[in-house]
């Protein structure tokens, strides 16, 4: 295994992807290596692999523990939101609770249809989206060494980083929701795949962009002697704020699904019922419950990251053991 310190590695970001190299502020620290393997651990390199490029070779064993550790990731965090996210859909489509809070939404419900309401939906959820988080994390992992490797330089995919982010999230959340969806509401689905891009964007582009800040303030013996606490703290914090963004990117979509999941707007084509659904909606209704929607997708996000981290590194060290 390589050094940090050596020019030619890539560092895995707080244990789900791999990062470009050389975003360093100065030219004295010219490698973004994140700390030590609690938060990111470095890639060996195989014979055969474009050191020049900086990619490493990726094996099935290893793309089978990404998608393993994305599946159960989601299932965990999307299962133990589902009280929050039947509250929030109430708030979008039912009139009776446009006006109430996420905890006074939630009495609501217990009172009119008893505790076991708030766990609508908790069997097809954890099913579908072990399938979906899956896919989603692999894919991700997927699209961004292709791009790396089409760009063709380190320096060519530290300048168009963001690039890499955006196109490889986008990629792996239109597949990942395809898979998803039940055949007959494949249509459907992909309609909302303008809100459900928007939130991949900004679960992992903005969770990046928040990881090299937090580093790059950083002094390179700082980054590799961080406290297991303080490492949390960052990965916790780049979570809550990556949730944040995706919430509000994609809550407008969000809305108008919901509300055309419960037969609400006119007849006709997807797009005339999302059109007409959205001036009928406006601006402030069009955001409604977002309140509720940015807890849920700050502990969504934030929790998938922490656990995909967990569960690859605990696979990282198991197979070095084996």
């Amino acid at each position: 295994m390589k050094s940090l310190d050596e020019p030619d590695v890539i560092a895995a970001l707080p244990g789900f992807q791999y990062f470009p190299p050389q975003l360093a502020a100065s030219k004295s620290d010219s490698t973004l290596t994140t700390p030590n393997t609690a938060i990111s651990a470095t890639i060996d390199m195989k014979k055969g692999a474009s050191q020049a490029a900086g990619v490493p070779q990726f094996s099935l064993r290893d793309y089978t523990s990404f998608f393993f550790a994305g599946a159960l990731c989601c299932t965990i965090t999307h299962g133990a939101m589902t009280p929050i996210d039947v509250v929030k859909t109430r708030i979008q489509v039912d009139p009776a609770y446009a006006r109430h809070s996420m905890f006074s939404g939630a009495r609501l419900v217990i009172a009119n249809d008893g505790a076991k309401a708030l766990l609508t939906g908790f069997g097809p959820t954890a099913v579908g989206y072990f399938v979906q988080g899956g896919t989603k994390f692999a894919g991700y992992e997927v699209c961004k060494k292709k791009a790396v490797e089409l760009v063709g330089s380190q320096e060519a995919a530290t300048k168009y980083r963001t690039a890499i982010y955006l196109g490889s999230a986008s990629i792996a959340e239109f597949f990942a929701d395809i898979l998803l969806t039940p055949l007959e509401a494949t249509r459907i689905r992909l309609v909302s795949q303008r809100g459900q891009i928007p939130y991949a964007i900004g679960q992992f582009t903005v969770n990046e962009l928040c990881h090299e800040l937090a580093f790059r303030s950083m002094s390179l013996e700082t980054r590799h002697n961080l406290t297991p606490a303080k490492k949390f703290t960052i990965q916790l914090g780049s979570g809550i704020i990556a949730g944040f963004a995706a919430a509000i990117l994609s809550h407008p979509a969000d809305t108008l699904l919901s509300q055309i999941n419960k037969g609400h707007g006119p007849t006709g084509s997807m797009l005339h019922r999302l059109h007409v659904l959205s001036r009928e909606t406006g601006g402030r209704g069009l955001f409604a419950g977002l309140g509720p929607r940015m807890i849920m997708t700050a502990g969504l996000v934030s929790g998938q990251f922490l656990l995909y981290g967990a569960i690859k590194e605990g696979g990282h060290l198991l197979g070095s053991a084996q």
